[in-house]
């Protein structure tokens, strides 16, 4: 057989399997559009309206669905596959309070002492530039001395020295400073670091160790008058800024050098640790700026901007500067009743200023009164958050420490009720939603302009007309049961502040 002869019987024996191939897929081809022919046209004859009901066609019966229990694992696997979002959002809110809680718990119960010497005697010192009339002084000042501190309260006359006597406690301490007379302020700040730098002895005739400064707590005063810019004298703004706002910067000034020179014991040469500053301002007002409180907003500014300064000098000496900004605390322990013994040697210490009492002019009650009224009677009136008591000063006292030993290194600490949330809306909600919320709106009727009677401290005034003497005065005074019911909104009919 020659080879052309076996390559035709090649294809010969080939041809079937092609064949059947071709043909299989033919056949498969054919099943499966006329399958999809036939279910299309069924689908239509059962659809159509003019198909008589006994001609058409059946539906086909539905698949069988073999449903298999489900364990509550497959459930949870489920819904978590269902809501990722809403999970994660629950996981990472839940992470972040359970590691605040860990950390304000092992805060918590911290133990806070300062240090002993190996005779028992108490080594660090610090110093309060702080009214002692004011209750956040005494408090910190117990609390320091009770942790085992020496505490100085800078005084600044015989009443302050008598009222930090009155405390009765041996390691709290009056620290005369007069800041008005330089050269006076000068010595007693000499007087005062060669007392850190002898020795000392806890017992008579005991092992002498030496003092160390460990902490200036600066603490303005903190009560500020509330009425409109139009209503404040000139004298009150200048008062305002030389109390308030003068005096700390002058007695932080007064510290400096003792702070920026290095204090070492002159039998050893061993350098001291640098101490730190403290400066405390109430931080709710100066957050939101509110209306009728420019004289808060207006210091405590100055007050921020001075420690920022103060914090980028010192920076580089080592000194740390950490800027502690209050919220409300509960300070239902150092009231004046709770404190009997703490009384001003001819009496009860004055109250401070009260701002409501200012005689308003017309044009003044006609454009702010009604603003005011209701800004005073809003949830933080007076820097408060009405309805709460305020944090507990422990928190206050906590956070102290934890600066003065270094566990705190941050230079902004918030602390107390409304401090970080009031922060939050000062720096991120419109002003003018904020303003809203305190019941701030648009006045459509004003006084009429009348020159210089309008003014503020004019000599004539809508109360006082056909009253005889009283239109010689300037203004007449609020007695302070009415302008207590005026700001709690409980009069009406009479409103001094709305004439």
């Amino acid at each position: 057989m020659s080879a052309d002869d076996q390559a035709f019987l090649d294809v010969l024996s080939s041809l079937p399997s092609d064949i059947q191939k071709y043909s299989r897929d033919v056949a498969d081809f054919v099943d499966r559009h006329v399958d999809q022919i036939a279910e299309t046209l069924r689908d239509t004859l059962a659809n159509s309206p003019w198909v008589p009901e006994q001609f058409r066609p059946r539906p086909p019966p539905p698949p069988t669905i073999i449903t298999i229990p489900t364990t509550a694992l497959e459930k949870v696997q489920n819904w978590i596959s269902r809501h990722k979002i809403l999970v994660g959002f629950i996981v990472v809110t839940t992470g972040v309070v359970a590691y605040r809680t860990y950390r304000n718990t092992a805060r918590w119960r911290k133990t806070r002492r300062a240090r002993r010497a190996r005779s028992g005697g108490r080594m660090d010192v610090v110093v309060i530039a702080g009214s002692p009339a004011l209750p956040l002084t005494r408090s910190l000042s117990l609390d320091l001395e009770r942790k085992g501190f020496v505490v100085f309260i800078v005084s600044n006359s015989h009443e302050d020295e008598m009222m930090v006597q009155n405390l009765a406690r041996p390691d709290i301490r009056p620290l005369s400073i007069d800041i008005t007379d330089p050269p006076s302020a000068g010595n007693s700040i000499d007087t005062f670091a060669r007392y850190l730098q002898s020795p000392h002895a806890a017992i008579p005739n005991g092992k002498r160790h030496h003092l160390s400064l460990k902490a200036v707590l600066l603490i303005p005063s903190l009560n500020y008058q509330t009425s409109p810019i139009a209503t404040i004298p000139p004298s009150s703004f200048a008062d305002l800024f030389n109390t308030h706002l003068l005096q700390p910067i002058l007695t932080i000034q007064t510290f400096l050098p003792l702070l920026t020179a290095r204090l070492h014991a002159p039998s050893d040469n061993k350098e001291r640790p640098s101490p730190k500053v403290l400066v405390f301002t109430p931080s709710i007002i100066s957050s939101i700026n509110p209306p009728f409180h420019a004289p808060e907003a207006t210091v405590c500014s100055a007050l921020s901007a001075f420690t920022d300064v103060l914090t980028a000098e010192l920076r580089p000496l080592g000194i740390p500067v950490t800027h502690m900004q209050l919220g409300t605390f509960d300070f239902a322990g150092f009231t004046p009743a709770a404190n009997s013994r703490l009384l001003h040697p001819h009496g009860l210490l004055p109250a401070p200023e009260d701002a409501e009492a200012l005689p308003w002019p017309d044009s003044a009650r006609h454009a702010y009164g009604k603003n005011f009224v209701s800004q005073s009677g809003s949830a933080i009136s007076a820097g408060r958050i009405r309805g709460m008591r305020g944090s507990s000063l422990r928190e206050l006292h906590n956070a102290v420490f934890d600066v003065i030993d270094g566990s705190i290194t941050s230079g902004s600490v918030r602390v107390g009720l409304g401090a970080s949330v009031y922060g939050f809306v000062g720096r991120w909600v419109p002003r003018g939603l904020v303003a809203w919320m305190m019941g701030i709106r648009k006045v459509d009727e004003l006084a009429t302009w009348q020159g210089n009677a309008s003014t503020f401290g004019s000599p004539k005034s809508a109360l006082s007309d056909g009253e005889g003497e009283a239109g010689s005065e300037s203004f007449v005074a609020v007695p302070v049961e009415r302008r207590r019911e005026c700001l709690e909104g409980r009069l009406i009919r009479w409103n001094p502040c709305l004439g």
